[in-house]
């Protein structure tokens, strides 16, 4: 982490960030909302070390005392709280890691920072004691709240905070990404930014992931033969995908790419915005065989089975009325 330049995206929130700091118009506190993996953190981090950095400028130097205490992850004054259990934030954490230290001045920078991952967390007591620091905060604290989903938070905390919305990167930037930072294969860097879906630490995963090749490949096959398999051979298949239980979600998006290829190609015959474009064949079959109903039918299917996975529902089951759904359109 130097500087801004290694942020993929999120131009309008980094051309925010250097303007406040610029001008010198900073809020209490700000909410990083985005997906797990959309890079909040990293902005958040950027910010607080340019906000720290020594050289007063819009953006850190990366060579101060405090730039380099940031880059070790121990400035004393950008403390980043963190919780015992993984499914909440209790009060008692907000007020000794937040509320009992903010009223302590800054040791030997402008500003005393508090980052708060996961901050969609926080209980509705916890939620309570961090508004009442909101509401009088200290001259010189500056509070981050990083949250996937910031309807959780309390409409009073929301509005005491400027809101940062995290969206989607372009697929040509992630894949350019990939291929340059990580030198992954072209074919592959463009599967992992199809996959992602706008999400660079999605993608970043998905790159390193041992068992993505395999899930994709058993997918492929599964969908390459599905029209001409017996009830049986279905039977078998929900077998082998249970194997995937824990990835399901990166199955079913596979799934979903690979008729969203069929639809691309049935409506404009153009083989250049195919991901799957090594499955032509197979692709072009399909396409002929179903009907665009059918093929809108099949990626609603697998969109409700995404919603029902989550909730629980019996996995053979759905599995077996997915793919059913799929053989007859």
């Amino acid at each position: 982490m130097s500087g801004f330049k290694d942020v993929v995206g999120h131009k309008d929130i980094i051309q925010y960030i250097k303007n406040a700091v610029e001008q010198n118009k900073l809020s209490h506190a700000y909410i990083l909302n985005g997906q797990r993996g959309s890079g909040k953190k990293l902005l958040a981090r950027l910010f607080a070390m340019t906000l720290q950095c020594e050289s007063g400028k819009s953006e850190p130097c990366g060579e101060c005392r405090s730039c380099m205490q940031t880059k070790n992850g121990n400035q004393p004054d950008i403390i980043t709280l963190v919780h015992e259990k993984p499914t909440s934030i209790s009060v008692d954490e907000i007020r000794e890691q937040l509320n009992g230290d903010i009223m302590i001045k800054p040791y030997s920078s402008p500003y005393k920072i508090y980052i708060i991952p996961e901050a969609d967390l926080m209980t509705q007591q916890a939620q309570n004691a961090l508004l009442k620091t909101l509401e009088e905060p200290p001259e010189y604290a500056v509070i981050f709240l990083l949250t996937e989903n910031a309807d959780s938070l309390l409409s009073t905390i929301r509005s005491r905070c400027v809101m940062l919305k995290l969206r989607n990167i372009k697929d040509k930037l992630v894949k350019k990404y990939l291929m340059e930072q990580m030198h992954i294969p072209d074919y592959q860097a463009e599967l992992c930014a199809a996959f992602a879906q706008g999400n660079i630490g999605r993608a970043i995963m998905l790159a390193k992931s041992e068992y993505f090749n395999e899930i994709k490949e058993d997918a492929i096959q599964l969908m390459k033969y599905i029209d001409q398999m017996e009830l049986h051979e279905i039977a078998s298949a929900i077998k082998q995908i249970n194997k995937y239980k824990l990835e399901v979600t990166d199955y079913l998006d596979i799934l979903t790419i690979w008729y969203r290829d069929v639809l691309l190609y049935k409506a404009t015959k153009d083989v250049g915005g195919l991901v799957f474009s090594d499955q032509l064949k197979f692709i072009k079959e399909k396409a002929a065989k179903s009907s665009y109903e059918g093929i809108e039918k099949i990626l609603s299917a697998i969109e409700t089975a995404k919603i029902r996975i989550k909730a629980n529902v019996n996995f053979d089951l759905l599995m077996e009325l997915l793919l059913l759904t799929i053989k007859e359109n």
